[in-house]
């Protein structure tokens, strides 16, 4: 099945992208319907971020989250199989002379998971050698693609499973770190801080590795555009007092501007992730 999708993929990558966008959208409103899983934890997310909003409301937030999100996975077939000159036209980016402020001194980019995080690396990278850390998948065929486009401009991918030696030693050499650390990938290496007034497990990695290799972190969101506008990456300046020497504090600022962030496009985060899943200590699981 997974590469009958990729398959499909390349087939509409040749498409202008309001055609893609059209395809994605549509695709998406009916696997909002088919996928009752993956509408459920969606459903359960905004519910406990979102309180405040009416039943009505979350509804029709989780719905846009859901034509956007698979809209933005099969527009990933732009990333992997159209040249340089298409992306770039496709991704604009707002803030390019903060990294070059910067040239010279380690650099972590703080990218959280919004829709269009895969186009923000990618094109990042067409400028300067990028290194960034990805998940293993559990197809091989799915796998292969991702690792592909992100390392298809000379970037190098280094999985979870590996560790952050390696991307440290990048960093080191003056290689900016895409960094992507607002899941939930389990207790480890975590703490609980608060995401939307909710206890969210969340890694210290930004905190550690910052310093260790003495870098500068620059916050970097990607926001998709309507229809075929394609994508903007905003760069932020870098954060000063950072790290602070307070872990957890580290840990809830980051958290704090992304839930800033969540605020300004609310249906492009990665709703459809558990982000919950770890729970404190005698909690009951939100998706059980």
């Amino acid at each position: 099945m997974s590469r009958l999708v990729l398959f499909f993929m390349w087939l509409i990558h040749f498409l202008p992208l309001a055609v893609v966008a059209a395809i994605g959208n549509a695709l998406g409103w009916v696997l909002y319907w088919l996928i009752s899983e993956r509408r459920r934890v969606t459903r359960i997310n905004l519910a406990k971020c979102f309180p405040q909003l009416s039943g009505r409301e979350r509804e029709r937030l989780s719905q846009a989250h859901f034509r956007i999100f698979v809209r933005s996975f099969f527009e990933r077939g732009i990333l992997r199989w159209s040249d340089a000159a298409r992306l770039d036209r496709l991704v604009r980016v707002e803030g390019l002379e903060i990294l070059d402020s910067l040239e010279g001194r380690p650099v972590i980019l703080l990218a959280p998971h919004f829709v269009g995080v895969e186009f923000g690396g990618l094109r990042l990278a067409m400028d300067r050698p990028m290194v960034t850390m990805f998940s293993r998948q559990k197809d091989p065929a799915f796998d292969a693609f991702l690792y592909t486009y992100r390392t298809r401009f000379g970037g190098l991918a280094v999985s979870r499973q590996e560790g952050y030696r390696k991307a440290v030693r990048q960093i080191r050499q003056g290689w900016p770190y895409y960094y992507m650390p607002d899941l939930d990938f389990g207790p480890k290496r975590s703490i609980f801080v608060p995401f939307f007034n909710v206890s969210a497990a969340t890694v210290t990695g930004l905190s550690y590795i910052a310093r260790l290799t003495k870098a500068a972190v620059v916050p970097c969101v990607t926001r998709m555009l309507p229809g075929g506008g394609g994508y903007v990456i905003r760069l932020y300046p870098a954060w000063t007092d950072f790290p602070s020497g307070d872990v957890a504090a580290d840990t809830r600022r980051m958290m704090a501007f992304i839930e800033e962030r969540v605020l300004e496009m609310p249906e492009q985060y990665f709703w459809l992730h558990k982000r919950f899943k770890t729970r404190p200590a005698g909690e009951a699981g939100f998706y059980e």
